[in-house]
């Protein structure tokens, strides 16, 4: 097997303080903060010359984490934000929550609107999507029983 573990997912952002914030809100720890940049960067995004501000989330388990970055150069050059559950290409994290109410009412604070509706599949989860700050799109799942 070539997989040992998936490290983490990323998300880019324009408001990285603001995320921070929504992400501490819903459970994530913040793990730090740098800014990248540099030829050895750009090799590796094929974005050329980068300067980008990144900050670790990492999840209470410690098993995964959001890298959520905020790109000072290149300029941003697509916003997919608003794109439907069913467009192409990445589109959404799910997180297990031990309380979906509690977390949806927390998050609200934070700017969260809910995309369709809570609702439950079979005996085993409550879930919904919602959307976060700039749009970023999350599936919470509560598991049932």
């Amino acid at each position: 097997m070539a997989v040992k573990r998936m490290d983490n997912v990323g998300i880019v952002v324009e408001d990285l303080d603001t995320t921070i914030a929504f992400f501490v809100e819903l459970g994530l720890e913040l793990e730090g903060r740098a800014t990248i940049e540099g030829e050895w960067a750009g090799r590796v995004t094929g974005l050329g010359n980068q300067h980008v501000e990144i900050a670790m989330m990492r999840t209470p388990d410690g098993h995964s984490r959001l890298e959520l970055s905020r790109f000072l150069a290149p300029s941003i050059i697509a916003d997919h934000r608003t794109a439907p559950v069913n467009a192409l290409g990445y589109l959404r994290v799910m997180f297990a929550v031990t309380d979906l109410d509690a977390t949806l009412e927390r998050l609200a604070r934070h700017g969260a609107e809910l995309v369709g509706e809570v609702v439950q599949y079979g005996d085993t989860y409550r879930l919904c999507y919602i959307r976060g700050p700039e749009g970023v799109l999350l599936g919470l799942a509560e598991e049932l029983g």
